[in-house]
């Protein structure tokens, strides 16, 4: 088994954002865990949101945004089939333009 992070990505801006009803965010967070359950036994790490963001160069640390709003960590035997687990997240629904990557974390050695 290989450990697999994925990045979830959201096209929305907060002004769409705003746009959600407590209704909807009700309904996404329902999905999310029915998503969540149905993945339990592959989930290292269910994630988190992704906020405040600051970046660190030899120039010093910034303040920084991007696309990136969530992320979670699971187990799968191969790349694709991490990518499968992906596949049918609630993040995908809420916009037309969200994506999930899905990157290898292969252990050091």
């Amino acid at each position: 088994m290989s450990r697999f992070l994925a990045i979830l990505n959201g096209a929305a801006d907060d002004e769409s954002m705003s746009e959600f009803s407590d209704d909807q965010q009700a309904g996404f967070m329902a999905a999310w865990a029915a998503w969540a359950q149905a993945n339990e036994s592959a989930l290292v790490d269910p994630g988190a949101p992704l906020f405040r963001k600051k970046m660190v160069t030899q120039a010093g640390v910034e303040d920084f945004t991007d696309s990136k709003v969530a992320y979670a960590i699971v187990e799968a035997g191969s790349h694709d089939e991490a990518a499968r687990i992906f596949s049918a997240h609630p993040h995908l629904t809420l916009d037309e333009g969200n994506a999930i990557e899905v990157l290898e974390c292969p252990p050091l050695q």
